[in-house]
């Protein structure tokens, strides 16, 4: 359409259409500049009477110069956010490399101490006849007990020959055992993993033992063969697995067999290398009819690879671990899984340390998924599990394993994937990572007939750390709030490039159009720890020219970890566009977001009940008190997590510099966003903090508590609360933790109230945060009754300055009904006795 206009021959056409926009002189934009620097946010009658006071504007529509104003403030918060951004990164970079040199200078100190570890501990044991039965020796790694203790058997100890495998599988076997049964190494139960009919198990993790380990037992109704085959099959349920290869299959004497193995696994930030690991399995059969599969890593001393890891991989060790299955009399199988694995904690930056040495990520990771995984597959092969859209659930599963598997290959951005990293434009916050290997997108999708400029595929990421942010809450409110970061046009973008259309240029959204969004359920696992679902975004033309582009989208995504109450190694929402025919080997290019929880070992160790009272006494000191340094340094400590972001968009090669600047800029400000959304969300911020920062576009808390109080005095005669203490935050304090629900609107005679402030019953009623509350409107809230009880008492108020309303019933953000008994509406007086907003307090609510 926008093409057809420029060849119009009649001239009174060309003249409608320019019309439509004029462009500004420069005269033009310093008049409106002024009026920007009073009033950035100027009302549709401010702007009229300013076409009127300047004749210069006068050939400028209103629309137009209200788009100005939009547009304006919209660069100003974007210069703002980068500055910060900016000096948060460079600050990072420089922190980030000195853990680096730091972690450099630690890791000679530590190779010199094992050295001289072992040597003492020789020493130790040639003058000690006793053996000693902790822990440390029965994990010991196999090569000091070769040393110490040589008998025949372990002289045949080598890889190269079977009798030496043999040798190398039975002494796995005898240490794996133990550990199965729960006899060695000290473990501790997992809290919250109570053994019952519906409980995923019973799961242990240890406590000082060389590496990190994880243990758990539960019931499946499937045989143990089946068992077997399933959790053989790693990649399949391993989600950080990137590869497995068994090099040789060796039969044993005895009905076993012996297997080597090459594995890979994905690094889960952008922080850190990837590991690799070299095992020996050994499958064999109990004298009980229990199957054993039992695996340890093969060691240069063993006859193992003597090379160094693959490049961009650190290698990783498996002691000795893996699982019995045992019959049960009346069906199914009782199952032992024992995970142990030393990852080389210290060639990580120390700030991540602690995800290398939490047992309780790996039992959350490998032992958890793996029992997860078989219980799922025993339900769905009884037909317990009846999914929506036709799939059968094998096929469903195999998409949640798609998104994550491209998701992390997005973020490790292997160099044998064909993935290069591009020059950076000086700021190292985004990395961008190009790849435009052919086998990225096999089949006929991309065939260079059908598409002939393809380019590839390029990805932005970015890592960092948060502090005191609940990872399930931060992701929970990502996927409800998909208007507060993304931007629909580059979403579309994306989808366009995905479904291969002519079209390819971003299309920019002025000042933000959010586009709402439908998610429909398709399947989810049995502990509800993961959904898979499909996401509509419905379509909006912004011009008229783009009507093109105003259909709706859809996502294929996948949301874990977001139930708070369970023990999660981490929470994730990874998204991939995808179109109407939803096809089952429709590619994918998972975009999306991880945050890990980074467990201190302070916090893992310290007594759980010292942390409760020390997190209660920061939120009764509030901001202004002091507290000791130590006790200050462990609550936050203990609450840090990294997030990481990737989002991939494909490019036709002559665009490809436009799209990688578009995709730097638009992680950054999803950044942005992000940052925004977890200090709104952080506990901190809103019981202790929230006197000290002025919430977006209104007068300081503590000024707006003061005005909410003394207006409610002044019109109803009465006190809000009682206040005992004259001190500044008080009369905040309690405003904030008021039980009745109290909040803010603005006064707009010319458009529907907007909510600006409410307290935390206020945030609870709404369902929604102190950043997200800005997008809801009282209108919306309000139902039939409510809103014309409002408008018949709306002039009442004005005038008076409040009003009491009847009892009714509202609806939160999320469209949950909450009923209340009363509410009064006062008008919120500012120090110079002018109207600064509406507040509203709903008495006795309650979700119905």
């Amino acid at each position: 359409m926008a093409h057809s206009m420029h060849h119009h021959s009649n001239s009174k056409e060309q003249q409608m259409d320019s019309s439509k926009y004029v462009r500004y002189t420069p005269e033009q934009v310093d008049a409106l500049e002024r009026v920007y620097s009073e009033c950035p946010k100027p009302s549709s009658l401010r702007r009229q009477q300013l076409i009127r006071e300047c004749p210069i504007l006068s050939n400028i529509e209103p629309k137009q110069i209200k788009v100005w104003f939009q547009n304006r403030r919209c660069r100003e918060k974007q210069r703002k956010e980068a500055s910060r951004l900016q000096s948060v990164n460079r600050k990072l970079s420089a922190m980030n490399k000195l853990l680096m040199e730091e972690n450099d200078r630690l890791q000679k100190q530590v190779s010199h101490l094992v050295y001289e570890n072992g040597y003492m501990r020789q020493q130790l044991h040639s003058a000690s006849a006793t053996t000693d039965n902790s822990c440390e020796s029965v994990v010991m790694s196999g090569q000091h007990q070769q040393q110490q203790n040589p008998t025949p058997q372990h002289s045949e100890r080598d890889a190269n020959n079977p009798a030496g495998l043999l040798a190398i599988a039975q002494e796995t076997l005898a240490e794996f055992l133990p550990k199965a049964t729960g006899t060695a190494v000290d473990w501790v139960q997992m809290i919250g993993m109570k053994p019952g009919p519906d409980s995923i198990g019973i799961v242990a993790v240890s406590r000082n033992c060389s590496g990190v380990a994880a243990r758990a037992c539960g019931l499946v109704s499937l045989d143990p063969t089946k068992i077997t085959e399933i959790l053989k099959d790693r990649p399949s349920w391993f989600r950080d697995c990137r590869c497995l290869e068994v090099l040789s299959v060796i039969p044993t004497g005895n009905g076993g067999t012996i297997e080597l193995i090459y594995m890979q696994t994905y690094a889960p930030t952008t922080l850190a290398a990837a590991r690799d690991f070299w095992t020996l399995r050994y499958t064999t059969s109990l004298e009980d009819g229990s199957l054993v599969v039992c695996e340890r890593s093969l060691t240069s001393s063993m006859g193992g690879p003597a090379g160094p890891p693959a490049s961009s991989f650190v290698r990783g060790e498996v002691l000795p671990s893996g699982f019995v299955v045992r019959p049960c009399e009346g069906g199914g199988s009782i199952i032992h899984i024992v995970d142990h694995v030393d990852l080389d904690a210290w060639s990580v930056p120390e700030v991540l340390r602690p995800l290398y040495e939490s047992s309780k990520i790996l039992a959350q990771k490998m032992t958890m998924a793996a029992l997860r995984h078989i219980r799922q597959i025993a339900q769905e092969t009884s037909g317990e599990i009846q999914y929506g859209g036709g799939r059968q659930p094998a096929v469903l599963r195999t998409f949640s394993q798609r998104l994550c598997r491209g998701f992390n290959d997005a973020i490790n951005g292997f160099s044998d994937d064909g993935w290069s990293l591009m020059n950076t434009d000086g700021v190292e916050d985004v990395t961008i990572a190009i790849n435009s290997s052919p086998n990225k997108f096999p089949g006929s999708q991309y065939n260079s007939s059908f598409f002939p400029s393809f380019g590839g595929v390029l990805c932005a990421k970015a890592s960092m750390l948060l502090q005191n942010v609940p990872p399930a809450l931060l992701v929970r409110f990502l996927r409800e709030h998909r208007s507060e970061w993304a931007d629909y046009g580059v979403d579309a973008y994306s989808a366009a490039c995905l479904k291969a259309s002519p079209y390819v240029v971003p299309c920019a959204r002025p000042g933000g159009f959010p586009s709402s969004q439908v998610i429909l359920p398709l399947a989810h696992t049995v502990e509800h720890e993961e959904f898979l679902e499909v996401v509509r975004l419905e379509g909006h033309a912004f011009l008229p020219e783009d009507v093109a582009l105003a259909r709706d989208m859809y996502l294929l995504q996948l949301c874990s970890g977001v139930d708070e109450n369970a023990i999660s190694g981490c929470a994730q929402l990874v998204f991939a566009p995808i179109d109407e025919s939803f096809a089952d080997d429709a590619p994918l290019l998972p975009s999306g977001f991880r945050v890990i929880p980074l467990e201190s070992k302070t916090a893992k160790d310290g007594p759980a009940a010292t942390r409760t009272l020390d997190l209660a006494s920061t939120l009764e000191v509030g901001s202004g008190g002091t507290r000791p340094a130590g006790e200050a340094e462990l609550s936050n400590y203990t609450s840090r997590s990294v997030l990481t972001i990737a989002f991939q968009f494909t490019f036709e090669n002559h665009m490809r510099d436009s799209v990688a600047a578009m995709a730097r800029q638009y992680v950054r400000s999803v950044v942005g966003s992000v940052q925004r959304v977890a200090m709104a969300i952080a506990p901190s911020r809103l019981s202790s903090q929230v006197g000290a920062k002025p919430l977006p576009g209104s007068p300081e808390a503590l000024t707006l508590a003061r005005w909410i109080c003394c207006s409610y005095r002044i019109h109803t005669g009465g006190e809000l609360f009682r206040v005992d203490t004259q001190a500044g935050d008080a009369l905040l304090k309690q405003l904030w933790h008021h039980s009745d629900a109290i909040m803010c609107c603005s006064l707009k005679t010319n458009a529907s109230p907007v909510f600006t402030f409410a307290n935390q019953a206020g945030l609870d009623m709404l369902e929604t945060t102190l950043v997200a509350l800005q997008d809801i409107m009282l209108d919306k809230i309000l139902d039939e009754a409510g809103r014309k009880v409002l408008c018949s008492e709306f002039a009442k108020i004005m005038q008076q300055g409040f009003a009491y309303l009847p009892g009714g019933i509202c609806a939160s953000s999320m469209g949950r009904p909450a009923s209340y008994e009363q509410a009064v509406a006062w008008k919120v007086l500012d120090d110079d006795n002018s109207s600064h907003c509406l507040a509203f307090m709903f008495i006795n609510w309650s979700f119905v």
